[in-house]
């Protein structure tokens, strides 16, 4: 099958943008896993929205821009939080029960924010009810079809983007696919890292690919680390939602101490990244490989109800939340960065588009602001799917070529370590230079394609741009911590971007 479009990734950007192309051609959403394994099914604590009747999309837009710490684009910021309240009403419309009380949609806080304005739905499982709204209205239309288990090896080249490269994993073969647009809307890249909340599949494939087919790349170097994660020997690294430091719940490091009282004014609630480095600043200072995050001064059943999914997923490894405290610790959780694009998606390259995680539109600068990113799937998803409908009055390019590509030598687990060691929450000029050394000189000639080795070089080729952009960034800003560089300096007030054959720049 050759769509008029192609959607790479089954998550809400993806099926949003698929239903905006429905109404100008075939549209083909393939997925390397099954359609209901991306990182929104995992989204938990909520989608932030102006509709509170204190809130305003201006107070949306302020906090938005205040967490991106000087590098949010206010056009990006502002195309999101106005079309926040209408994409909302949207997913009302089409099936979405987010909760209520007395009738009206519940609004909770979450860090960094000045208004309740984070909507949630089954308490804790947002992401999974927005994914399953999108997906059945996606699937009610006769020009979506679906392919899971299709992991996209590379894009084609024709003249700008021309189609991509699959393993059917049904066939076990490979297959071309051509189609007018490609929408890249893989997702994250939270997986190259050893520690991390996202599923095993997101490892920044998309962001790999469109760099070697030439486009651009942006603030690869703006990791987000989750500062509460679960932090229990043989449990996965289960994200511990912001929700409950905005339900209340407090941190307390292996002494017993709060202590982010003395890190910021907000305390628990302050942005995430610092957060993150308090965390990592307590568990060095006690020795400890953790804290706790304590919700059992509340109520009898409250944890237990506002958040169903979280408390039963601790207590299958042992933790009651509603007695006693999660041991939590960082981990990798999103990525600000990804491949460069415009407010409409689309990339330096002829018929190539991004949206979601995937993409870089400067929406979240150095820090997104918590439950931004379902917004931003959805409103975007939305924008690019609109402007891909361009290209529907021209026919279907040549087959084209894969751009040359490179396996890696070292394998998953250690290229995993090697970016937790060196590209992680804290990063300085040595390491960063031992990871780029390292993973350049693993770089090699694969002797077959198959999804496996793809991914693997996926993974190389990711955490080498992180290393790359971070060592540029001689500054600490947002997520980006340099020790070596600990403060904040106005000549980097600018973006980086990187293309293949050529250095970091700043713009």
């Amino acid at each position: 099958m050759n769509p008029d479009f192609l959607v790479i990734g089954a998550g809400v950007a993806g099926m949003r943008a698929a239903i905006e192309l429905a109404a100008g051609g075939e549209v083909l959403v393939v997925a390397k896993d099954s359609l209901r394994e991306s990182s929104s099914e995992y989204a938990q604590g909520g989608i932030a929205v102006a509709l509170g009747e204190d809130d305003e999309v201006e107070l949306h837009e302020q906090d938005t821009l205040a967490a991106g710490d000087g590098l949010c684009d206010p056009a990006a910021v502002h195309a999101l939080v106005v079309g926040g309240p209408a994409a909302i009403e949207q997913l009302i419309e089409w099936g979405a029960a987010f909760d209520r009380e007395g009738g009206a949609l519940a609004l909770t806080r979450e860090g960094a924010h000045s208004r309740n304005r984070i909507l949630h739905a089954h308490g804790d499982s947002t992401g999974r009810e927005i994914a399953h709204t999108l997906y059945r209205k996606a699937a009610s239309l006769p020009n979506v079809a679906f392919r899971s288990y299709a992991a996209t090896v590379d894009l084609l080249l024709d003249d700008g983007v021309s189609g991509a490269l699959l393993w059917d994993g049904r066939s076990q073969a490979l297959e071309t696919i051509r189609a007018r647009a490609v929408l890249i809307a893989t997702g994250g890249l939270g997986s190259v890292f050893l520690n991390t909340t996202n599923p095993d599949v997101a490892t920044g494939d998309g962001v790999a690919m469109a760099y070697r087919a030439g486009a651009e790349i942006g603030d690869l170097e703006f990791v987000q680390f989750h500062p509460t994660a679960l932090h229990l020997e043989g449990a996965p690294r289960f994200l511990v939602s912001e929700a409950l430091r905005g339900e209340g719940a407090r941190l307390v490091n292996a002494r017993g101490e709060r202590f982010m009282e003395h890190y910021h004014l907000l305390a628990e609630l302050a942005p995430r990244d610092v957060v993150a480095r308090a965390i990592v600043a307590e568990m060095e200072r006690t020795g400890a490989d953790s804290v706790a995050l304590d919700l059992s001064h509340r109520e009898p059943g409250f944890v237990r109800a506002r958040f169903p999914r979280i408390y039963q997923t601790c207590l299958r490894y042992g933790i009651d939340l509603e007695r006693q405290p999660a041991p939590v610790a960082p981990a990798a959780h999103y990525a600000m960065g990804g491949v460069s694009t415009d407010l409409e998606g689309r990339t330096n390259l002829p018929r190539l588009y991004a949206a979601g995680e995937a993409a870089s539109t400067g929406v979240h600068g150095a820090n997104r602001l918590a439950s931004n990113s379902l917004l931003e799937g959805v409103v975007f998803g939305a924008r690019a799917g609109r402007a891909m409908l361009e290209w529907t009055s021209s026919g279907c390019p040549a087959d084209g070529a894969a751009p040359r590509s490179y396996g890696s030598a070292l394998s998953a687990g250690e290229i995993r370590a090697l970016a937790w060691e060196h590209c992680g929450i804290i990063r300085e000029a040595t390491g960063l230079r031992t990871a780029w050394r390292m993973l350049e000189e693993a770089a090699r000639l694969p002797a077959e394609v198959s999804p496996q080795l793809a991914e693997v070089a996926n993974m190389r080729e990711v955490v080498l741009l992180i290393a790359r952009c971070a060592l540029a960034r001689e500054e600490s800003r947002g997520a980006h911590f340099r020790r070596d560089f600990p403060r904040k300096e106005a000549a980097f007030a600018r973006h980086s971007v990187v293309r293949e054959g050529s250095d970091v720049m700043f713009h």
